[in-house]
């Protein structure tokens, strides 16, 4: 329950501040929070990351209902220790729905996250788009770290069990 919390926080943060952007800058307008590096900027994006495949709703509206439906299946088989991809399945679903909101009713999305990295103008994105990326990030994690514990589980499984079956029936090894 607590990962559909961090979807709801997520999609309330992310269309709160959408709307501040929309309310109070004019589309184009760019307000520097540091100089060359970070800046708040009004943009729309009727495409994916980059612009691409601009116009296609149809399309979007159809992956977004299959990737929610897909996140809430994966929150649900969760096991309790899974804790670290329950938040990014969280994150990834507040921000499926963040920008799905925007599809429906602006048919486009607002982005304001306007970074430089030297002078590389990374695309402009929003909190829904953060919150996806890091989900991601964060189920990658898991998914490296639970591989490696079950690799070491089977490994110490397998000894157990010829150490086990090596042993006489008065406890010694053969």
């Amino acid at each position: 329950m607590a990962y559909y919390w961090i979807a709801a926080a997520v999609v309330i943060l992310d269309q709160w501040t959408k709307w501040l952007v929309v309310r109070y800058m004019r589309l184009g307008e760019s307000i520097p929070v540091i100089d060359n590096v970070l800046y708040i900027t009004s943009h729309r994006n009727r495409g994916a990351a980059w612009g691409m495949l601009e116009g296609q709703f149809w399309l979007f509206y159809l992956i977004t209902v299959i990737v929610v439906a897909a996140i809430v299946i994966y929150i649900r088989r969760l096991k309790p220790s899974e804790r670290l991809a329950g938040v990014g399945l969280g994150l990834m679903l507040g921000g499926a729905i963040g920008n799905f909101i925007d599809r429906v009713f602006r048919k486009e999305v607002v982005d304001f996250i306007h970074t430089y990295i030297g002078t590389y103008s990374f695309p402009v994105f929003n909190i829904a788009d953060s919150a996806l990326t890091v989900g991601v990030i964060l189920l990658f994690v898991h998914m490296f770290f639970s591989r490696h514990q079950r690799k070491g589980m089977s490994r110490w499984t397998r000894s157990h069990f010829t150490l086990k079956t090596n042993m006489t029936a008065s406890g010694s090894i053969k």
